[in-house]
């Protein structure tokens, strides 16, 4: 019922929602001695997954939008702390404060969307 973009829209407020969760988790442990810190990605899978699929024709790509998956990673970089302790509070709020923004986008577009769809059926 719904196109390709009302799809992406979704996994990308998906993706946004788990990067708040993922940079919150590394706010609160901030503190934590030998904690290292987690990041997200979602760009580099969907990508591969529309390139594979685009190949076989437009109407395989839902496919791929809805195969693609967010991937949590742990950053491997060394600790300027003596704890251990990798997380950056200065990127971390700054990852905050964008990941919000964009997902309240997300949501804008989705409502957009279906506000489309209603004068449609109206």
């Amino acid at each position: 019922m719904f196109n390709n973009s009302v799809l992406m829209s979704q996994k990308m407020a998906d993706f946004l929602w788990q990067k708040q969760q993922v940079t919150l988790n590394n706010i609160a442990n901030s503190s934590t001695p030998g904690y290292k810190a987690q990041y997200v990605t979602f760009q580099d899978e969907l990508k591969r997954k529309l390139d594979f699929y685009g190949e076989m024709g437009v109407s395989k790509i839902r496919d791929g939008i809805s195969e693609s998956s967010v991937r949590v990673h742990t950053k491997k970089d060394e600790s300027s702390r003596l704890d251990g302790n990798n997380v950056n509070m200065d990127v971390e709020q700054v990852e905050l404060a964008s990941a919000t923004i964009q997902y309240q986008m997300a949501i804008n577009n989705i409502n957009n969307e279906f506000n489309r769809i209603r004068s449609v059926i109206k």
